[in-house]
């Protein structure tokens, strides 16, 4: 369930640790400049109603990966979690389009009341998804480890002591 969560998720949680890092090398001016809006962004004439467009999980996971990272995001084996999340979030918009493609309705302009859409993920959520996921490998690894013990040191036999 940790990882159906995190890939579905996977833009959301994307941007949230490009946020986090972005802040760390901002303190740590590794980047300095970088994430901010220029003066060249910004629209010089014409349509006042255009729009920076927002960071894709595409982007975000490249500039993730590119830059420097703190001690925090390997120790909290952030790479495999970034390496899921933009995985989930390649597949996902490559299903949505392919659903856009075929039915023609978007999930904004499908008929209905929006008001009942989900609350974006948090980080509680972020983390008991991770949990989720390190709670299933290590029970993996404690299953096979024990059965492979039971079977090099001969306990699978029970002996019941009357002969049945």
């Amino acid at each position: 369930p940790g990882l159906v969560y995190l890939g579905v998720n996977g833009e959301d949680f994307l941007n949230s640790i490009l946020a986090r890092l972005e802040r760390w090398r901002g303190s740590k001016d590794v980047n300095s400049g970088s994430g901010g809006v220029t003066e060249e962004d910004l629209p010089v004439d014409g349509d006042a109603s255009l729009e920076i467009d927002a960071t894709t999980s595409i982007d975000a996971y490249e500039r993730i990966v590119s830059g420097s990272k703190p001690l925090w995001y390997y120790l909290g084996l952030f790479p495999i979690w970034c390496a899921i999340a933009n995985k989930g979030a390649a597949h996902l918009k490559k299903k949505t389009d392919a659903a856009f493609a075929v039915t023609g309705v978007s999930a904004e302009s499908a008929p209905g009341d929006h008001s009942l859409l989900l609350p974006p993920p948090t980080k509680r959520d972020y983390s008991i998804a991770l949990f989720f996921v390190c709670f299933g490998v290590v029970s993996a690894v404690a299953g096979v480890m024990s059965n492979l013990y039971v079977q090099w040191n001969n306990l699978d036999e029970v002996d019941y002591g009357d002969g049945n």
